[in-house]
């Protein structure tokens, strides 16, 4: 079984892990009322998906 002859310092961790970093998520707009949303989600403020009101059909 393999085992490291030194250790790998901090430094060389962190270089190897730059590229592990979460993306922030891309948010759009709303065509209703503008707020910020996710795509291919309802609108959390006025509950339209598509053109149509979701939150009152759940209602």
């Amino acid at each position: 079984m393999a085992v490291p002859k030194h250790k790998k310092s901090k430094s060389k961790r962190d270089k190897r892990r730059t590229h592990q970093k979460t993306a922030a998520p891309n948010v759009s707009s709303c065509p209703e009322c503008g707020e910020a949303k996710l795509p291919h989600f309802a609108c959390p403020q006025c509950g339209v998906y598509k053109g149509r009101n979701i939150k009152a059909a759940a209602e």
